[in-house]
């Protein structure tokens, strides 16, 4: 739930290429996938608090972190992910010591994007797309709309460039949309909704219609389709012990599209794994 700041200096729109790897491209023999998405508040600093053992118990297809703040793979963690592609989105910005996002998996993309095709956000290093044979993986770290709402314009604007963009891709193939996305839908997906309702970013009326938007487009939120009354949050501010009292929002979702949401066998939020403000949001999808 960090937020934005001001773009240094402009990068490509968006970048594509083959990705090269030993690991077998996708094929479309596999049809159980487990995805893992976790918003790490800079991965070198998380892997000082977790071994990812948790993590690797789940036995993740596809990983996709973000908030990774770093410019290259920390040898640590690299170390602990042989056998998987990675591909990490470098920010632009504050020396890549900001935003960015990575994407590891065990079997091959057979083409990655990085980037939702504008300077002003990709100079950010939030987005990555991976094109599988069943589907896209669409991983996010969504801006965050600032401190007294002074980014909720620019949010606008990722909002507007990112629904055409994942129709678009909707259209080709159905689409898995992991990541923090910055925002809690309903009154049900955050502790105290009154007093952060259009003061607290995430919780703005502009924020939580976009939202609906992006639902209304074909699109499903899986956790709330299978728990419709659970009230389990993956943020929790790191001020004031929240994490403990569980005054906490749930900002970190998988999206899918609606053709597929019956596939989907398991949508969980992981609450007691450390390391990070957000906890690690885990799906099972069969195709």
């Amino acid at each position: 739930m960090s937020k934005r700041s001001a773009t240094s200096k402009p990068i490509a729109s968006i970048f594509q290429k083959k990705v090269k790897t030993t690991v077998q491209e996708d094929d479309g023999s596999q049809k159980n996938w487990n995805i893992v998405c976790w918003n790490v508040a800079g991965l070198r600093a998380c892997i000082k608090k977790n071994d990812f053992s948790e993590i690797l118990s789940e036995n993740p297809d596809i990983i996709f972190l973000g908030e990774t703040k770093c410019t290259v793979w920390p040898e640590e963690f690299s170390n602990k992910f042989e056998g998987y592609t990675k591909t990490l989105v470098v920010s632009q910005e504050k020396s890549g010591g900001y935003a960015g996002v990575g994407l590891l998996s065990k079997v091959a993309p057979i083409k990655v994007t990085k980037g939702i095709g504008n300077e002003n956000f990709d100079t950010a290093g939030r987005l990555v797309i991976a094109e599988f044979a069943h589907f896209y993986f669409v991983g996010a770290y969504v801006p965050n709309s600032g401190t007294k709402l002074v980014n909720l314009g620019k949010r606008e604007e990722w909002e507007k460039l990112f629904i055409e963009k994942i129709k678009e891709l909707d259209a080709k193939k159905p689409v898995i949309y992991g990541g923090d996305l910055n925002v809690a839908h309903n009154e049900i997906d955050l502790r105290n909704p009154d007093t952060n309702r259009n003061k607290t970013p995430g919780f703005t009326d502009q924020e939580r219609g976009w939202f609906g938007d992006l639902l209304s487009a074909g699109f499903k939120d899986s956790f709330r389709e299978l728990h419709p009354e659970d009230k389990t949050y993956s943020f929790w501010t790191y001020m004031a012990n929240a994490r403990s009292r569980d005054v906490g929002w749930r900002l970190d979702y998988y999206v899918v599209s609606e053709r597929i949401m019956e596939k989907v066998k398991s949508s969980e939020i992981r609450t007691k794994v450390m390391g990070s403000d957000h906890a690690p949001i885990v799906l099972n999808i069969e195709f």
